[in-house]
C-alpha cells in the first residue's frame, strides 16, 4: 500500500475531472484507497515524470515538456512534486 499526502489527496480530489468523466472519489479516504488501487505514482520532480514514463513504455519522444504536464494523468502538485494516475 502506498502513503499519499494531504497535498496529494487534495489536489487528486480537486482535480480528478481531468481524468475521469465523474468523481472516483468524494473524501481523503476514498482517494487514497482509489490511488493506490491504481497504483498512482508520486514523482518528486518532472524528470522522474519523464523517466516513468519511458519506463512504462510511453511513447513521448514526439511530446513538448508543456504536453507531458498537460497530459490528463499527470496532477502537478503546489510543492513542485508530480501525481501520475493511469485510470
Amino acid at each position: 500500500m502506498y502513503n499519499y499526502d494531504d497535498e496529494v489527496l487534495e489536489v487528486f480530489l480537486e482535480n480528478q475531472g481531468q481524468l475521469f468523466p465523474e468523481n472516483v472519489a468524494e473524501t481523503p479516504e476514498e482517494a487514497e484507497e482509489f490511488l493506490d488501487d491504481c497504483m498512482a505514482v508520486v514523482c518528486k520532480n518532472f524528470r522522474e515524470v519523464k523517466e516513468y514514463f519511458e519506463e512504462a513504455g510511453t511513447d513521448i519522444a514526439g511530446m513538448s515538456d508543456d504536453d507531458i504536464m498537460e497530459a490528463s494523468e499527470v496532477f502537478a502538485l503546489p510543492s513542485g512534486r508530480f501525481l501520475i494516475v493511469e485510470g
